[in-house]
């Protein structure tokens, strides 16, 4: 049965709705709902602070409940809305998950603050469309185990996974030489070291291809989106480091690709529009119409390939030592990174001193097994401890 075919709609609950995730997200339900292509009912949003989004989505969408992290939004929530249920602080989005009925999650909150609220539709065994990548990164070892034993479903929404999922669908694993993810080079590909070190905030949110939130493209300018990626495609996948490899691709056409024993090669194409990952999430495995633009292939002209350059984007090698690692660092190295990211976008920092504060970081905070969310959530809170202590040292 196809999801128009669906008696009753899916109920969907977007962690994240005022982002660029969330708001591309709402983008494709929209266009879903209006074409008959699915029948998909948005139940319950959540966001950090963009309040008069939020209440903008909220009254188009009819939703029943809202969840917002900035407690001092709570009173004009309530006026805004009346009749929604609303949740307001840290564990907000949590709270919403437990209480509202829904089959459905777009996990899109960006950085280990979506965690709980993640494990916790895991936990209910929903099927969720997952942009969090920092959830399989600091806590894959934990989450991974839960979803299994819940009956959940997650289903990757990052392009680049998003294309491996597509191209492993119905292949057994076995026969996977290594799955190849996909990096733009972001906007310093051509640039010397030097240049990079002391970039600013303007030249590294410049991204020559993509349209993203400003944390994901600083992750873009230094790599480590592409690091964070290995670790979430160690997890996703059931890869072994040594069975992952990154090559850039600035055209950012090709979205990754799987090598298989045989040596053929399948890969995923597409132009670089978020909607068309977000929309085979939520549709899988159907594949209606799609609101999102077409390849027009009469352009294309070529497809360049090319190695990355590890000297001028370390973090790629410490994405294989915390899958080496294991525990808590994967803890450990999202969080030094968000904590340097916040900092260089506050112009604390430079920008070259973004992945050496996570490499000092993975040295200095010992990995321990990922036992339990407290467990994760400590060694996230020491490592941006850490880091607030090491900027606060001259270098």
């Amino acid at each position: 049965m196809s999801h128009s075919d669906a008696p009753n709609p899916r109920r969907l609950i977007v962690l994240g709705s005022t982002g660029s995730i969330g708001v591309n997200t709402l983008d494709v339900v929209r266009h879903l709902n209006e074409s008959g292509a699915a029948c998909i009912k948005v139940a319950a949003l959540a966001a950090g602070r963009s309040v008069d989004l939020l209440i903008e989505q909220a009254r188009w969408f009819e939703v029943e409940a809202v969840a917002i992290a900035d407690e001092s939004c709570l009173d004009l929530l309530r006026r805004a809305l009346p009749g929604v249920q609303i949740f307001a602080g840290a564990d907000a989005s949590r709270l919403l998950i437990e209480a509202v009925s829904a089959t459905d999650v777009c996990a899109a909150i960006v950085g280990s603050a979506g965690l709980p609220a993640t494990i916790a539709a895991v936990e209910r065994g929903m099927t969720i469309s997952l942009a969090n990548k920092e959830t399989l990164v600091a806590a894959g070892a934990l989450v991974s185990p839960l979803v299994r034993g819940h009956g959940a479903t997650l289903i990757p929404v990052d392009s680049e996974h998003s294309a491996i999922f597509q191209c492993l669908h119905g292949e057994p694993r076995r026969s996977v030489r290594r799955i190849v993810l996909t990096a733009s080079g972001g906007p310093f590909r051509t640039a010397d070291k030097q240049e990079m070190d002391v970039a600013t905030v303007e030249q590294a949110l410049n991204h020559p291809t993509w349209d993203m939130g400003p944390k994901i493209t600083i992750d873009s300018a230094t790599m480590m989106n592409k690091a964070l990626e290995i670790i979430e495609a160690h997890w996703l996948f059931d890869l072994p480091g040594k069975k992952i490899a990154v090559i850039v691709h600035p055209q950012s056409v090709m979205h990754s690709f799987v090598e298989f024993e045989d040596h053929s090669i399948l890969g995923q194409l597409g132009p670089p529009d978020m909607r068309t990952p977000i929309q085979y999430a939520l549709t899988y495995p159907d594949r209606p119409p799609g609101c999102s633009e077409a390849l027009d292939w009469s352009k294309l002209r070529q497809l360049d390939f090319e190695p990355p350059d590890f000297d001028k984007f370390p973090a790629i090698e410490l994405a294989y030592k915390v899958i080496d690692a294991g525990g808590t660092a994967g803890a450990v190295f999202n969080a030094a990174n968000e904590a340097a990211v916040a900092a260089f976008l506050e112009r604390r920092i430079r920008f070259g001193r973004i992945v050496e504060l996570v490499a000092e970081a993975l040295v200095a905070i010992e990995s321990e097994p990922s036992e339990c969310l407290e467990v994760v959530l400590e060694a996230d809170r020491r490592t941006r401890q850490f880091v607030t202590d090491r900027i606060a040292l001259p270098v």
